[in-house]
């Protein structure tokens, strides 16, 4: 048959010139990742003839096969699953079309040690290419289950690959790599030396389900003997706790979730019973860099009796735990079933409820028995974890006793719910909060100066989806959770409620006839201007009616494609501050207007700005800003 050669992508260019060229501490994973894949490929063929009986492909013995040649100085990791056609070959491996290869190049140059620059390999399905870390040459040789011809495709890693068409290739994929020289200085190790190849198994793979059996060498005069098993393929969510390390934990962790760092958690759980099933689960120590985007993969493998039936099982956990990665072993599920057939499954929907209140308990146990591993689990997972508040509202208490929040209370802990309410004030009546996109921004808004000035806690929320959830959960415990900076706000003054209510009255008095102009003049932008009990240092604020959205919910809902009315706001004036009893004063004794119109446009541009918003018209502002400075030269 005819040899094609085609170039690499470029980013694959890149990435194998990385692979040759760059200095790992330990090279000894190209085994690891090249065994993975090929447990990966074994899945899939006896996922795909559950799936499709007609499929043509031998199951007998799947296995994996690693056949060393001390002489060629050659290693091949064999297995008999699902293999490739020639075009998934051209695909798949000619190039990295990854959406993540480019972020996977940069992190890679920016790794600060060799050791960060290992735990890169896994991500982003680049495994293959670390064969070049060792081997001068990689040829691989696959034939697609069910199909009559198999691809050889052959790379020096040098910017081109060759592709051949093999009449009479065997079903799976073999990996041969045509080894470098050993090299102690470089951790180059004789990766043709069995004992090597034994203790790198044994290390990384020995729980994979499927047996890997070294090919021994042949001898002059001597029956070839069997090959060697070298992984125990003893399934670790079906052993006793205590006959499993946590290095067998930390390397199913890192072999089901594709990230080589340790697992913050692991969770364990056994049903017994009328349905019974087994789970192990480990939530990551760092959020994977595509959490938020459309089409995550979601890590949860679901098998029955030891067989994978789903390596991404959506069902098992709701969305919002979606980092979560691990293994639920089902005993009485088909082992025909397909996503359609979950979605209505009544046994798959208690699994669910109790996978997810035994994640929300551990969440919650975590931080008060470990709360550095929970601050580490909460910056990373904790904006995630509050979608759960919004769109289940069957586990909103669990979820709200696990969750924290940053408040005034504390610039460095957050606090949860309970502590706040356990310290609010005599009298009380609410839980205040206040969102914005900082920390900063909110304690240096306007709305937080007689919160401050009296002691008053209030939490700071800065995720997007603070904007929403607090409105969808409305009360803690009987106490309402309210924003700051929408209605009006009453603190009260103790003893001296009576006195103040009078100075109100008298206040309100005095500024209606400014007040009443005001509302008229900036009718475009604000719905009403009114005297405001939450300033002490501002002259002015905006704030939103109670029952209003947000300026910037509202700009969420329109970024989603959702049209909303445009809300007015409300202006709220300081009558203790110097500029609005100036202004107060012009209006009484002035009739003309005109320069009174450009302070009270002044004013709320102002009060506009202090919320991190811009005026309607910067332009007309700076220019009137201007003037003013001039003026007072």
């Amino acid at each position: 048959m005819p040899t094609e050669t085609f170039e690499f992508q470029v980013e694959a260019r890149q990435l194998l010139q990385l692979m040759i060229h760059s200095v790992y501490s330990n090279k000894d994973v190209f085994l690891r990742e090249l065994v993975s894949n090929a447990s990966d490929a074994l899945d899939k063929l006896r996922l795909a003839v559950l799936r499709d009986d007609t499929l043509d492909a031998d199951t007998s013995d799947l296995h994996i096969e690693i056949d060393l040649d001390a002489e060629a100085r050659t290693l091949t990791v064999r297995d008999n699953g699902i293999g490739m056609s020639h075009e998934e070959v051209r695909r798949l491996i000619g190039t990295i079309a990854n959406s993540g290869t480019a972020a996977f190049l940069r992190e890679l140059r920016e790794a600060d040690d060799a050791a960060g620059a290992d735990g890169l390999i896994g991500q982003f399905g680049v495994g293959f290419y670390s064969g070049f870390m060792v081997a001068d040459e990689v040829t691989l040789l696959t034939r697609r289950a069910g199909e009559s011809e198999g691809t050889r495709w052959s790379s020096r890693g040098e910017g081109t690959y060759t592709l051949e068409t093999v009449a009479d290739a065997p079903q799976g994929t073999a990996v041969t790599l045509h080894l470098k020289p050993a090299d102690a200085e470089n951790q180059l190790h004789d990766y043709a030396a069995p004992r090597t190849v034994r203790e790198i198994v044994k290390r990384y793979s020995d729980f994979i389900t499927w047996p890997i059996r070294l090919v021994p060498e042949p001898r002059d005069g001597e029956d070839t003997p069997e090959p060697e098993t070298l992984n125990s393929m003893k399934a670790l969510w079906a052993r006793p706790r205590e006959e499993v390390s946590e290095d067998e934990y930390r390397e199913l962790y890192q072999h089901i979730g594709h990230d080589w760092r340790e697992p913050l958690e692991t969770i364990r759980l056994q049903a017994e019973g009328t349905f019974e099933y087994q789970a192990l689960l480990f939530l990551p120590s760092h959020a994977p860099h595509d959490l938020f985007t459309q089409g995550h993969q979601r890590g949860v493998q679901l098998y029955v009796k030891r067989v994978l039936i789903m390596d991404d099982c959506e069902e098992l956990l709701p969305p919002y735990l979606r980092f979560v990665k691990g293994v639920v072993d089902a005993q009485d599920l088909s082992l025909n079933v397909s996503r359609e057939i979950l979605q209505q499954d009544r046994h798959i929907r208690m699994m669910r409820r109790r996978l997810t209140k035994k994640v929300l308990s551990t969440v919650k146990e975590m931080r008060e028995t470990a709360p550095e591993r929970y601050a580490t689990f909460w910056r990373e997972f904790g904006a995630v974890l509050k979608e759960g508040l919004v769109t289940d509202p069957e586990s909103r208490d669990a979820l709200l006793a696990a969750a924290s929040f940053a408040s005034t209370h504390d610039p460095e802990a957050p606090t949860g719910l309970r502590a706040y309410t356990e310290r609010m004030k005599e009298g009380q009546d609410a839980v205040y909060f206040m969102t914005g996109e900082s920390r900063e921004a909110i304690e240096n808004s306007p709305h937080m100066e007689t919160f401050r000035a009296k002691g008053v806690e209030v939490l700071l929320l800065t995720d997007p989806v603070d904007e929403v959830w607090v409105d969808a959960v409305g009360e803690y415990e009987g106490k309402r959770l309210r924003s700051i900076a929408k209605g009006e706000i009453d603190l009260g003054d103790g003893d001296d409620d009576g006195a103040a209510d009078e100075e109100k009255g008298k206040q309100g008095e005095a500024y209606a006839a400014l007040l009443g102009w005001m509302t008229e003049h900036l009718a475009g932008e604000v719905k009403e201007v009114r005297l405001s009990s939450r300033l002490t240092v501002s002259p002015a604020c905006v704030v939103s009616d109670a029952d209003e959205l947000t300026p910037a919910l509202e700009n969420m809902y329109r970024a989603m494609g959702q049209e909303v009315p445009h809300a007015k706001r409300i202006l709220e004036l300081n009558p203790e501050h110097q500029l609005v009893k100036a202004l107060n004063r012009a209006y009484a004794e002035r009739e003309d207007r005109a320069e009174l119109t450009e302070t009270a446009d002044l004013l709320h541009a102002l009060a506009v700005l202090a919320e991190g918003g811009r005026p309607k018209e910067p332009a007309r502002f700076v220019s009137l800003v201007a003037d003013r400075l001039e003026r007072t030269l």
